[in-house]
């Protein structure tokens, strides 16, 4: 995943833009940079690998050295950035959010241009530097991100940081969110909207699917209107976003409230606690709990010192490791007691069943899980939840391989994606037995989306079931 914060200020904009960019620090573990503009001094730009610190360590010492009047900055799993590039627009740099899929089809053509890209690690090219390449395609900053959003298969939001603006680029469907902030001396553009809350900016508008704004030090102006089609990702609510997020006008935390609650209603085990996977699984036991009237209690708390992020390194041995290592079990919440879990999905199955290992180890006498989404049957193909796992790596297609003693193709899947069909209670069961849990049920996709609130045309649910 990733987020994404700029910022433009009739004074120094740097305290803006290194906090803005921290706020977003739940959304990638791997890569963080800045660049600001300057008229007297320029450009200037930063990268540091942030995998085994947190962002302000990285960067205190660029948050009192940098200086500039607009910049951008970003925090990414994958790519480095933002990037400086220097073409016919003149020099710019370039953040993106986003997934390419087909980025080799739109490299060899541009290649034909005689343009080089420099790979990351892993032999990929930098996505951001192939989203800057297309770009300078086109004769001016409009119609070159108008362009990327037309060509790139898949999703891209964009901030372009020039001498004379910011551009802020929401994705062509909405997949992902920009929001824009004010206050008396600037403008702020970010991916998650509680990130400018605290530096003193008030809400200015939303950026609609394929809107294209340029922020400067004296206004915003809109230079290509917002679409009328928005498919905006679901698993922003369930997981993706911090409590403290809202997209679309909906909270996150609220939004798991709900999700808990109606988990609750469709259920009637019994059992003495409910508990919440940390972090992003608290909120929906809470919603559970209220609703169904068991406690609430914290079996086991994550160590938050040295394991402060939510996403997991993408080597699956260690994942298998820490999977093991963050969370840390409360005895005396678990012995002898029937627990409810509610985590906010399973994909590979591996840290919930290291999860109920550890619990059943304490002295848990029952555990119940509780996904707080439908059951992940596609990888997803417009961000980068999944973008290391094939989808065979999903414990729900490996489940009904074996039922079926094959692959599944769409039709199968769409089978095992009715809640109501002996299939998908086939594949549930067989999905309890390999994880080793007491029971297992999963959040319904019509009551998740019912959760959301918003007209569910403009939800994307394709990860659940296959729906584009």
């Amino acid at each position: 995943m990733g987020g994404f914060f700029g910022a433009v200020s009739k004074e120094d904009c740097v305290f803006d833009l290194f906090f803005g960019v921290d706020y977003h620090s739940h959304l990638g573990t791997r890569r963080a940079g800045l660049a600001v503009y300057d008229e007297e001094n320029g450009f200037d730009k930063a990268i540091h690998n942030i995998e085994n610190a947190p962002f302000r360590t990285k960067f205190t010492k660029e948050s009192n050295e940098m200086h500039g009047n607009m910049g951008i900055g970003c925090i990414s799993d994958y790519e480095a950035q933002p990037i400086l590039v220097r073409s016919h627009h003149g020099t710019f740099a370039i953040a993106t959010v986003g997934k390419v899929n087909n980025s080799d089809e739109i490299v060899d053509d541009i290649i034909k241009g005689n343009t080089h890209f420099f790979e990351m690690y892993g032999g990929d090219i930098n996505q951001t530097e192939l989203i800057a390449a297309i770009i300078n395609q086109k004769e001016n900053f409009i119609e070159g991100i108008k362009y990327a959003q037309e060509i790139v298969d898949g999703s891209i939001s964009i901030l372009v940081l020039t001498p004379k603006g910011v551009y802020a680029a929401r994705d062509k469907y909405g997949r992902t969110p920009v929001v824009l902030g004010e206050k008396e001396n600037g403008y702020c553009a970010s991916f998650e909207s509680f990130a400018y809350i605290n530096l003193g900016y008030k809400d200015y508008k939303a950026l609609g699917p394929g809107e294209i704004v340029v922020m400067t030090p004296d206004g915003v102006k809109t230079l290509v209107p917002s679409g009328d089609r928005m498919k905006i990702c679901t698993f922003l609510w369930i997981y993706y976003g911090y409590p403290s997020s809202s997209y679309e006008g909906i909270s996150v935390e609220k939004m798991r409230y709900k999700c808990g609650q109606a988990l609750a209603k469709r259920d009637s085990v019994k059992v003495d606690i409910v508990a919440g996977v940390p972090d992003s699984g608290v909120a929906h036991a809470i919603g559970y709990s209220n609703e169904s009237g068991v406690p609430y209690a914290r079996p086991f708390v994550k160590y938050t010192p040295t394991w402060p992020r939510s996403f997991m390194p993408t080597h699956q041995s260690k994942r298998n490791l820490i999977a093991k290592m963050k969370l840390i079990p409360i005895r005396d919440l678990i012995e002898g007691k029937s627990l409810l879990m509610i985590d906010d999905s399973i994909v590979r199955g591996t840290q919930l069943r290291e999860t109920a290992e550890y619990l059943f180890a304490s002295g848990a006498k029952e555990v119940h899980i509780r996904p707080a989404c439908p059951p992940l049957l596609y990888g997803c193909k417009y961000l980068n939840f999944s973008r290391s796992t094939s989808e065979m790596e999903l414990i729900t297609r490996r489940v009904i391989t074996k039922l079926e003693g094959k692959e599944p193709d769409d039709e199968m899947l769409r089978a095992y994606a009715d809640p109501d069909s002996d299939k998908y209670q086939n594949m549930i069961d067989e999905i309890c037995k390999e994880l080793k849990f007491t029971s297992l049920r999963y959040h319904r996709l019509d009551d998740m989306l019912a959760s959301v609130g918003i007209d569910e045309d403009k939800l994307c649910t394709y990860c659940w079931d296959g729906r584009e």
